[in-house]
């Protein structure tokens, strides 16, 4: 009896580690996925850029090839750089090779995601086990550079029969009789952009609630790629814009704003990013922007816009800035009466790829320029790496009067904090940090853990910061300020 136990006892410990292992193995098997989008036949010619043959599988599986979509960038002398895009979760192993010229080095950035290519010739191949946005730079070329969008799995499909439901599918997709170029989007509709499709017209929300854009598809050249006007809950998540002739998204006069895993591309004049007029109650989260503008920009009154602009959350996002500024805060404002409010401002895990702004009045990586009665206060930037960068400053805090833009200098800047900023670049062009007079301020500005090249920064000599004499309480956290720093800082 008890030798008959003991048999049964092993096999059940056979029975239990044979079905855990099967289990292993339907889990595994069931979080190796890897979703590819055709391109529509009609644009399959006019949107290729052939610089780069690229393919993904799963571990061990078969290549899949991907379609190399031609992107417009750099303002300054616009160039043809690349693009591709697809969806996994689990493991995916890319292959990428460069068809013209020869290949001497790679580098992949952001280079904290520490993403170490195998270089064979001209390909390279290198593993994904989540899901990154990266820029893939042979020889040092950032100018026609391949970008490459591995997408998390959708976790959420509409039902195109929904009447609430705007379907756009695979294909090429143009507004029928609509002025302005646009798809009014109406109150309480999703908008679903299918991997695969190309939208030529740009999105309006104008005086709606409840709407979300959605999708793995293609904004393509649009006057502007999403236009929010007076509007409420409006979320946009996981599409492309290429290209607009103006900003990618505007909103003005809006809030319950989302954002979240866009991607865009630009090369025309006063082609922004991200820009808010007088919003509130923003969410921006895994974003990457490469514009000839201004990346994210936020805002008071603008035009037929107006209100202050509170509680804004920019995280776990790559901005790359061919002109203008990666953040741009505070420049436009209402003058008519006392001036508009612009505060609670959260940008962190931001990667900064590059900078170029050739007006030394206004540079900025991480820039605050309040104007038009503006009263800026309370921005916390955090955990913030910053590249070398062409042309520009890291950062600039400035009560304002442009005489181009503003009817009014800035009320003053308060409270702003930067925490774990690192910037790896030579660092030859002085920030700043002052006010406009002794009734416009900065005050309140506190640096913890900035690292220039490696090194923590103790004072504002280190930092290269010029302090003028309407800045007050400049402070650096963990750190004994010379006697020198500290008078400057605190004129």
């Amino acid at each position: 009896m008890k030798t008959q136990f003991s048999i049964t006892k092993k096999n059940m410990q056979k029975f239990l580690i044979l079905f855990f292992l099967s289990c292993f193995y339907c889990l595994k098997t069931t979080a190796q996925q890897l979703i590819t989008y055709p391109v529509p036949q009609a644009v399959v010619y006019s949107m290729h850029n052939d610089d780069y043959t690229v393919k993904v599988r799963k571990p061990g599986g078969e290549w899949q090839d991907l379609y190399e979509y031609n992107v417009k960038v750099d303002l300054d002398k616009p160039q043809d750089a690349s693009m591709v895009y697809f969806d996994f979760s689990g493991t995916v192993e890319v292959f990428v090779q460069k068809n013209n010229g020869n290949v001497h080095s790679v580098k992949i950035r952001p280079s904290s995601y520490e993403i170490k290519p195998i270089l064979n010739g001209n390909s390279i191949t290198f593993t994904l086990t989540d899901p990154k946005k990266i820029s893939i730079e042979f020889d040092g070329d950032k100018l026609h550079n391949l970008h490459l969008f591995a997408n998390p799995i959708e976790t959420f499909r509409p039902d195109p029969s929904d009447p609430n439901v705007v379907y756009f599918g695979p294909g090429v997709h143009m507004p029928k009789d609509l002025p302005g170029d646009a798809f009014n989007i109406p109150s309480g509709k999703t908008v679903y952009i299918a991997g695969g499709a190309i939208v030529r017209g740009k999105l309006l929300c104008d005086k709606v609630q409840n709407v979300r854009i959605l999708g793995r598809g293609i904004i393509d050249q649009p006057q502007r790629g999403v236009e929010i006007r007076h509007s409420s809950n409006v979320t946009v998540d996981g599409i492309i814009v290429v290209n607009p002739k103006h900003y990618t998204i505007f909103s003005g006069g809006s809030d319950q704003i989302t954002i979240r895993n866009l991607k865009s591309f630009s090369a025309n004049p006063w082609s922004d990013g991200l820009d808010f007029m007088s919003c509130s109650d923003v969410k921006v989260d895994d974003v990457f922007m490469r514009n000839s503008d201004d990346c994210i920009a936020v805002y008071g009154h603008r035009w037929e816009f107006y209100g202050d602009a509170k509680n804004y959350s920019v995280t776990n996002s790559t901005l790359w800035a061919d002109v203008a500024h990666t953040i741009n805060i505070g420049v436009h404002g209402n003058t008519e009466k006392t001036g508009e409010v612009i505060e609670n401002l959260l940008f962190k895990n931001i990667e900064i790829l590059e900078l170029d702004e050739d007006d030394p009045v206004s540079e900025g990586c991480m820039a605050i320029q309040a104007g038009d009665m503006n009263l800026v206060r309370n921005v916390r930037f955090e955990d913030i790496q910053v590249d070398n960068f062409q042309e520009g400053k890291l950062l600039q805090l400035r009560v304002a009067f442009y005489e181009k833009y503003n009817a009014a200098p800035g009320r003053g800047i308060e409270n702003i904090y930067f925490k774990n900023i690192s910037y790896n670049g030579v660092n030859n062009a002085p920030s700043i940090i002052n006010g406009l007079d002794k009734d416009h301020l900065v005050q309140g500005v506190t640096f913890e853990n900035l690292r220039i090249n490696g090194k923590l920064i103790t004072n504002i000599e280190e930092a290269n910061i010029k302090v003028g004499e309407f800045a007050k309480n400049i402070t650096f956290k963990n750190s004994q300020p010379t006697k020198k720093s500290l008078t400057s800082a605190t004129n």
